[in-house]
């Protein structure tokens, strides 16, 4: 039964990724005055099959250079490690209760930067490689503040079993407690998505497409749909630990779906920041704020165990 939900539910993150991609085109498309994809099926409704029938039947290229093995299966490894996340969906019954959700995000996430570093690495081109050393570093930047973060929500529920957060958030949510670490949470959340403004890796004035400039056809397309099954699983994990988790509730989907347009909303609305400022607000302004939350949450703990 476990097997039979979890593919139910992978093949519905990947229809989800094709209609998120068509959404951003006609949000951004509407932001810009313009109407987006409206040819193909109703309303451009088969676009998004369209456009990955077309990635999928491209001819691929092989660079001469590049370390050939590892360029071939790096953008099927990410493509899986995004798989892996959807485990941690918070079912409550008929499939597998994941205890060490929270450690099992943290590995996943941070393995993620291993995918954008060796798909740079072994295309062997400069621009390729300047990009993917921009994206690795500010992943690893922003992953110390959202490691923090859920550290401090872990404190509220004290246990590692995402579906607790049901139980925890059924009077209030946990947005409310904590909204100066909301806004961080969806700050790093764009920042390790690779998402606008912060989507150095992909400055195109200055490094064509970042670190994915030498793959085509396929290798892009499972790049791609990482990119945006992990945009998706950001945005489920923020309703989750923020936003009330009552999975059962129709609600909860609204929500999931309003944090996927604010991730559009953003792309569309705000310039892209400087490399230098990126860094300085991780770790000048969320570190500092995520560590005395910590602290502060640590010694609340300690005070309610001991003198109430």
């Amino acid at each position: 039964m476990f097997l039979i939900n979890l593919f139910i539910l992978l093949l519905f993150a990947l229809i989800s990724v094709a209609f998120v991609t068509l959404l951003e085109r006609k949000i951004l498309g509407y932001i810009q005055l313009r109407k987006g994809p409206n040819k193909v099926g109703y309303m451009g409704f088969m676009q998004p099959f369209s456009d990955g029938i077309k990635l999928f039947f491209k001819e691929s290229s092989y660079l001469n250079k590049s370390n050939y093995l590892v360029y071939i299966m790096t953008p099927i490894f990410m493509l899986l490690l995004s798989f892996l996340l959807w485990v941690l969906f918070p079912f409550m019954m008929n499939v597998y209760t994941f205890n060490y959700g929270f450690l099992f995000f943290m590995c996943c996430s941070g393995l993620g930067v291993y995918g954008v570093m060796l798909c740079g690495w072994s295309s062997n081109s400069n621009y390729s490689l300047l990009g993917c050393i921009r994206a690795v570093a500010q992943t690893i930047s922003y992953e110390v503040s959202i490691n923090l973060i859920v550290i401090c929500m872990i404190l509220y529920i004290y246990s590692f079993n995402l579906s607790n957060f049901m139980k925890y958030q059924s009077s209030i949510w946990f947005m409310f407690y904590s909204l100066p670490l909301f806004y961080c949470w969806l700050s790093s959340c764009l920042a390790e998505t690779n998402r606008a403004p912060f989507d150095f890796a992909e400055g195109e004035s200055e490094l064509v497409s970042g670190f994915n400039v030498e793959y085509g056809g396929g290798g892009f397309a499972y790049i791609f749909l990482a990119e945006y099954m992990n945009i998706i699983f950001m945005s489920l994990m923020t309703c989750i630990i923020f936003l009330g988790c009552d999975v059962y509730s129709i609600i909860f989907f609204l929500k999931w779906v309003f944090i996927i347009f604010w991730f559009i909303w953003v792309r569309g609305s705000l310039p892209r920041f400087r490399y230098d400022k990126l860094m300085y607000l991780t770790w000048k302004m969320f570190l500092p704020l995520s560590l005395n939350y910590l602290i502060f949450f640590i010694g609340l703990y300690y005070y309610m165990i001991n003198f109430m």
